[in-house]
């Protein structure tokens, strides 16, 4: 399998970022639109990524969750219809989640310089550095520091979590809040339907 080094943090926009990517970079900027669907896989991650109607990757991959650089293994095989096989795969394994977000990409030296603007979660910078066969991952994870320290980016702003997993937890936060809402309004329904009859 393939293999890349991959770091992402959270930035306080794009265009603050951009200009000093773009002096850095010898490739940019590329605009691409992302539609992600991740389905259930118990050996890693599984997504289908769409373009456009008529163009679509299938991705497994697989890393560790942890802030700041790690090792991502990862198969890709293309479609011309992204639709069909999403369909197929919800009916075979089920969705675990979706992520739509617009990329800009760049690129400087074999490293890819990701922009990402991310429905229901904001603006971050995701890098990956291509490995070699047989290139150990610490010269990837070296090269990844070198490059967020150019783009001035501090360790307090890096994330551990994909971004499906960013997106499921604040579901998960918004859905708890709501139960503890319902919850509390029906003990205050009932706490004034009994001091009423009292009175």
């Amino acid at each position: 399998m393939a293999r890349n080094i991959e770091i992402k943090a959270r930035i306080d926009g794009i265009e603050r970022i951009e200009p000093l990517v773009a002096t850095l970079a010898q490739h940019g900027p590329e605009p691409i639109a992302q539609d992600d669907t991740f389905f259930q896989c118990a050996n890693g991650r599984l997504k289908l990524r769409v373009f456009s109607d008529a163009a679509g990757e299938l991705i497994f991959y697989r890393r560790a969750d942890q802030a700041g650089p790690k090792e991502s293994f990862y198969v890709r095989s293309t479609t011309t219809e992204p639709a069909v096989l999403r369909e197929l795969l919800t009916l075979a394994h089920g969705q675990a989640g979706r992520v739509c977000k617009q990329r800009t990409l760049y690129l400087v030296g074999r490293t890819r310089v990701h922009l990402d603007r991310v429905e229901g979660l904001g603006d971050f910078l995701e890098l990956e550095v291509v490995l070699r066969d047989g290139e150990p991952a610490e010269a990837g994870v070296a090269e990844a520091h070198a490059l967020m320290a150019q783009l001035q980016v501090a360790a307090g702003q890096l994330v551990e979590q994909a971004y499906v997993d960013l997106l499921a937890a604040q579901t998960s936060v918004a859905l708890s809040s709501d139960a503890s809402f319902a919850t509390g309004l029906r003990y205050s329904t009932r706490a004034v339907s009994a001091f009423t009859k009292q009175v």
